[in-house]
């Protein structure tokens, strides 16, 4: 189960921010995400993604961003919707097909 977004998006911005800014400081980006973490209050694989989210987003790493993978969950659902209402439709006709047949046999 997925635990509800307890963290405002102003904290995530800062956060990543922080991240970016004192990278200099650090050995490696893993180095200083493990130490700013717990300065935000979440364990550092949480800001890790929050930072990789960040740079597709801006384009600094290959990838989907976010407004891509919505736009791809939406496109998936309405195509989904569609297969459904394809199916409906095509087992309506088969029915409404055998029904006249059936009417015709009758006279």
């Amino acid at each position: 189960m997925k635990k509800s977004n307890s963290y405002s998006p102003e904290v995530r911005e800062r956060a990543v921010r922080m991240v970016l800014e004192n990278l200099k400081d650090y050995p490696s980006e893993w180095a200083a995400i493990e130490s700013i973490a717990p300065k935000i209050g979440c364990v550092p694989q949480t800001l890790h993604g929050w930072v990789r989210k960040h740079q597709t987003d801006s384009g600094h790493r290959p990838g989907h961003t976010t407004e891509e993978r919505e736009r791809i969950k939406a496109l998936e659902r309405e195509n989904h919707e569609l297969r459904k209402a394809n199916e409906i439709l095509r087992l309506a006709s088969a029915y409404f097909a055998q029904a006249e047949l059936d009417r015709r046999n009758k006279f």
